[in-house]
This record gives structure tokens, C-alpha cells and sequence, in this order.
């Protein structure tokens, strides 16, 4: 659990609390770079700039590049977004009305990471904290899934977490039966970012829903930010920025209900070809499509037989050995197209690399720390082999594990994903 003084802190300092001055003081460092033809710099305007050649650029074009680093499409568009993250930022300091004042709220979010910011922020609801990462192991179809889900959880993060299974059961008993009884709040706000992590328990909550829905339930789901560091979630942002996210709420309408449902069905079936459907494209939730394909990532593809985290580890170690923090944190700041994970589940998956018949990662503790993120880490001979294509892993006794609904046994044949094709097939 993080200190509240420090994440206190971490959100004073938040790379995506911008100021106009300090953009402007980057455009014209950038400027002056370009024009002593600098390659770092260069190499920036080519990537960013619609022209893609910096020959006699100007300061219009510079702060263009700055602002689409920074995820926005424009200058005037920053100067907008910088402009409303002061005004959002001087409403909380002069105390002004709570933005759900007008109504009984039940805030509902996937982890307690922004429950100070909505307080710092002058929100007033109650707060839920809905946590189960369904993006890993067994989410099966039958009325007992709850237990299976426990079992799982203790098995996996109960030692890390300092947690019998008793406590994780309460704890997840408490989280469903609040979930159940949410609708009795006049309104109820869901927020849920982009990744599979988020996403999978947006499909929870709204299977739950729509079987019982709120008098007005409404969703904030950005899938961006922008920042001077990648987003990935909303615990990232300042008080001001949750602040004008509510503004941009949307209402859930029952399509959407019934695309959560089909969804929430779809992740506890045996067979994934119907998930692999629905992550062709949802338009009602179109985030949920995306993120439906990156869970189906995760089965072994076919060819080597490796899920997409496993080959993105496989591909930053075949680079340079590295500690097993480096490799995540490489993972989610750079290589992860849609980054899901939270460290214990990048351990999960490390791990599951350097164990099984064969194993494809080899580790050891340098120095007195030994906890998993200090391992260092490299390939073995049969994880170069695995990277290059010339092994497929599920000949070679990988451990046991569960995507959903959906075994993935230790040997073939298995369901693969088929990233030619965007399905799934038995292989």
C-alpha cells in the first residue's frame, strides 16, 4: 500500500500537471536544437511533425511537435488543456462545490489509487474499491467462480500480500456483495481506463447491472492523458485532472449493459472464439474491444507458442540481461502496446518463464535483496531458441495456467492466438 504522504507528493509533482511556461521553455529548447541539428532532435520533429524534415523550422512548428508529444494534436489544443487544468485547480483551492453535490454518488473503481485525488479534488460520494485481476488465471462459468477466484488469489499474491485465505475471501465476498447492492445509489460513476485489467471488471460491473441497473449510471474512460510520461492509469493524474474527467462523463445506456454482459460470458467460456469476436470491434464500448485482443494476446501464439508479455520479456532480455524491475518497468513505460499489469502480476509471468520442464529464463539475487524485482535475469538456451522461432514453448512443459475461462495446459495441442488472422484456433 502506498504512503498517503507520498502519493500525496507524487501528485504535486505529476508529469501531467502542465504549466503554459514550461511547455513554452521546451519549444524553444527544442527550437534551438533543431537548428544546430541535433539528432535527438531531429529525430523528434521527423516522428512528430506532419512534414517530417526540420529545414528551417520555426517556433509554431517546435511547440506543434511538444504538443504531440504531449498526446494532443495542436499548440492551441495544449494552450486549452493547460488553460482548464488551472482553472479545475483553482476551484478546488478556492473550495467550490463538491461536482457531485447534486446527487448521491457511488464512485466504482478497480483498485483505491484515486480515492484521495477525488477527495482532494472535492468529490464527496462514497467510494467502492472493485479488485480482481481477471485479466489472470481462472474466471470460470459456474456459480462457484467466486471461490475459484480466491483460490486463486491466495495461491498466487496471498504470501506477497501478507493475506491468509480467509482475509482474501472476506475481502472479495464484501467487494461482490457491494457490487450487488450498488444500485441503490441514486447514481453510480464508473472509472475504468483502457487496459484489460480495467476493462475485464468494466465487463463484471456491467453484467452486474444489467440485471439491476442504477437510477443513472455513467462511465469515465479516458484512454489517454496528456503528459510528459505515458499514461496507463488514472492513479497517475491530479486532483484537477479527475476534476475535469467528470466532466466528460458519458451514461451507460443498455447497449452497452448487454455488451458487458456478452462480454462477462465470453471471458468464463471454455472456448475463446466468441471473446475473439467480440474483440473484433465493440462500437458501444469501443475500448473493450481493444482490450478483449490483448487478453487473447496472452494465449501461446501459433508458431513459438509464446502468449505477447512473454515474448515482449524474451525480446528485452535478448537485448541485455537485465534485473527483473528493469524488465518491467521497460515493459509497461515502453513495449507494452496496451499496459495492463501490475508489478505482482509481472512477477507472475517472469516467473512462470523461469519454471515449467524447460525453463526459458535463468535468475540470481545479487547482493542481500531478495525480493523478485532485484532477480537478474537472461536467457537460456532454449529461450533464444523459443525468441528465434525455432522451438514452440508448448513442446517444452510450460506450467499449467488459465486465461479466463480458458486452460492452457502445459502441453499442446492448446488454443492459440492467431495474430495473421485476429482468431483463435485449436493447434
Amino acid at each position: 500500500m502506498t504512503d498517503p504522504s507520498n502519493a500525496a507528493a507524487m501528485r504535486e509533482a505529476s508529469p501531467f500537471r502542465l504549466t503554459l511556461e514550461q511547455q513554452r521553455k521546451r519549444a524553444k529548447e527544442l527550437l534551438a536544437a533543431l537548428r544546430a541539428g541535433e539528432p535527438a532532435a531531429l529525430q523528434r520533429f521527423h516522428r512528430r511533425h506532419p512534414r517530417g524534415a526540420a529545414a528551417a523550422p520555426c517556433l509554431a512548428e517546435a511547440q506543434l511537435v511538444i504538443a504531440r508529444e504531449l498526446g494532443l494534436p495542436s499548440w492551441p489544443r495544449l494552450v486549452a488543456h493547460i488553460a482548464a487544468l488551472e482553472a479545475s485547480r483553482a476551484r478546488i483551492r478556492r473550495g467550490a462545490p463538491p461536482p457531485d453535490g447534486d446527487l448521491p454518488t457511488l464512485h466504482l473503481r478497480c483498485g483505491c489509487d484515486i480515492a484521495p485525488g477525488l477527495r482532494a479534488a472535492g468529490f464527496v460520494g462514497a467510494f467502492l474499491d472493485y479488485a480482481d485481476p481477471l485479466c489472470q488465471g481462472p474466471v470460470l462459468p459456474g456459480a462457484d467462480w467466486l471461490e475459484a477466484r480466491i483460490d486463486f488469489l491466495h495461491r498466487s499474491y496471498g504470501a506477497d500480500a501478507g493475506l491468509d485465505r480467509a482475509a482474501i475471501a472476506a475481502r472479495r465476498r464484501r467487494e461482490e456483495a457491494a457490487l450487488l447492492e450498488a444500485a441503490r445509489h441514486p447514481r453510480v460513476v464508473l472509472w475504468f481506463e483502457h487496459d484489460s485489467y480495467d476493462q475485464l471488471l468494466l465487463a463484471r460491473c456491467l453484467a452486474a447491472f444489467a440485471a439491476r441497473p442504477p437510477a443513472r449510471l455513467e462511465l469515465i474512460s479516458p484512454g489517454h492523458y496528456p503528459g510528459g510520461t505515458r499514461f496507463i492509469g488514472l492513479g497517475q493524474l491530479p486532483p484537477e485532472a479527475l476534476r475535469l474527467l467528470w466532466a466528460e462523463r458519458v451514461p451507460v445506456p443498455a447497449a452497452m449493459l448487454a455488451l458487458g454482459e456478452a462480454a462477462w460470458a465470453a471471458l468464463r467460456a471454455p472456448d475463446p472464439r466468441p471473446l475473439a469476436a467480440l474483440a473484433a470491434g465493440t462500437p458501444d464500448l469501443p475500448q473493450l474491444g481493444r482490450a478483449l485482443r490483448r487478453h487473447c494476446q496472452e494465449l501461446p501464439w501459433t508458431g513459438d507458442g509464446l502468449g505477447l508479455s512473454e515474448r515482449l520479456i524474451l525480446q528485452l532480455l535478448a537485448e541485455a540481461p537485465r534485473s527483473a524491475g528493469a524488465v518491467f518497468s521497460a515493459l509497461m513505460l515502453e513495449r507494452e502496446p496496451l499496459p495492463w499489469m501490475t508489478d505482482l502480476i509481472g512477477r507472475e509471468v517472469i516467473d512462470g518463464l523461469r519454471r515449467g520442464a524447460t525453463p526459458l529464463l535463468a535468475g540470481r539475487f545479487e547482493g542481500a535483496e531478495r525480493h523478485w524485482a532485484g532477480a537478474h535475469l537472461d536467457l537460456t538456451p532454449a529461450g533464444r531458441a523459443v525468441l528465434a522461432g525455432e522451438r514452440d514453448r508448448m513442446t517444452l512443459g510450460p506450467p499449467p495456467r488459465w486465461l479466463g475461462g480458458v486452460p492452457v495446459p502445459g502441453v499442446a495441442p492448446c488454443w492459440r492466438w492467431d495474430e495473421a488472422g485476429g482468431g483463435v484456433i485449436l493447434a
